[in-house]
């Protein structure tokens, strides 16, 4: 793969406002949940990342604990950005994340100021920055009083190791509170992290409502649900598939025949729009203006490619909109 950045590369990416913040994001991000740990092959998740930018992504999510083996994800990364990226560090919004289990103990998990503040110094360490653009807290925590953790927030901003600052996977309730908190001690929250696809739309029930009152963004994550709203099963599990490589995440007890039958209805809706199965999904996200950006995962530089025509193709008609709910239903 040519190794070399494209001079045009801003000009095949929409970029979206985050919140009532400053910072425009791409409208589609690139997450390093998988594939980019030690045991994956270093010249693909190279290729990942060249592909990417050479395409305007020029958001990159990570968090602690990616691999595997936890940290591997920050120290690829890291080292992908030493040796191709120097002198681009300004044109990269690089987030990470901490709350779920990285170290043995009691130090090494949640939400307490201790786990957090020495996560992110350790993540500095493994991709050898001196700041991230966006940290998060990647959970809440139900012992650790939410003051401590979000106070630990905006003092990573205030030592200058973070620009900004988000949240993932807080229920509305969790997510008002925390927001309240972040806004008063002067540190607003830049953005929200939900899981968030056709088949998973708890946000819906009012946590996209109380992002857009507070001024927040949004970058749901497993847009594809794990490769279910793609085309990938249609026809049986593949060899070289997240079920069968792994079964972690997905599980083939999930992939049933009605679950096949909602995604083959699915699929042909797609094609009525002109659309890939993968790509209405993605579209359908975007189609909500409280949504600022959509992150996506790679195993191939081609799914990545695959997936901007998804931005072109954000309208739906009623429909088209009432068809894909009886669908979901």
């Amino acid at each position: 793969m040519n190794h070399s950045i494209s001079p045009d590369r801003y000009n095949k990416m929409k970029y979206n406002r985050c919140g009532h913040s400053g910072l425009k994001l791409p409208a589609i991000s690139l997450g390093l949940w998988h594939n980019f740990g030690h045991v994956n092959d270093f010249e693909n998740s190279r290729n990942l990342i060249f592909t990417a930018f050479n395409h305007g992504i020029t958001h990159f999510d990570l968090a602690n604990n990616y691999g595997p083996p936890p940290g591997s994800a920050e120290e690829v990364f890291g080292k992908i950005l030493q040796e191709n990226f120097q002198g681009y560090r300004d044109e990269m919004i690089i987030s990470s994340k901490a709350g779920y289990t990285m170290w043995d103990g009691p130090y090494g998990d949640w939400g307490s100021k201790k786990y957090l503040v020495s996560s992110l110094d350790q993540s500095l360490k493994r991709m050898k920055l001196d700041y991230v653009d966006i940290f998060y807290h990647h959970r809440p925590d139900p012992e650790t009083p939410l003051e401590e953790t979000m106070d630990t927030l905006s003092l990573m901003v205030q030592q200058g190791k973070a620009l900004y600052v988000g949240i993932s996977n807080y229920k509305a309730h969790e997510a008002e509170k925390a927001i309240k908190i972040l806004k008063e001690n002067g540190t607003p929250c830049l953005i929200h992290q939900p899981k968030y696809s056709m088949f998973e739309r708890w946000v819906e029930g009012g946590l996209l409502d109380v992002l857009e009152e507070n001024g927040v963004g949004c970058i749901p994550f497993s847009p594809l649900a794990q490769g279910l709203l793609t085309d990938k099963y249609l026809h049986g599990i593949p060899a070289d598939s997240r079920v069968a490589t792994s079964g972690i995440f997905l599980k083939e007890s999930q992939i049933t025949p009605e679950k096949i039958e909602v995604i083959s209805k699915l699929n042909e809706v797609a094609r009525s729009r002109g659309q890939k199965l993968s790509q209405m999904a993605l579209s359908w996200i975007l189609k909500d203006q409280r949504i600022t950006t959509v992150l996506i995962g790679a195993s191939k530089p081609e799914q990545i490619t695959d997936a901007l025509p998804a931005l072109d193709f954000t309208r739906f008609s009623a429909e088209e909109l009432n068809l894909i709910d009886q669908l979901l239903a």
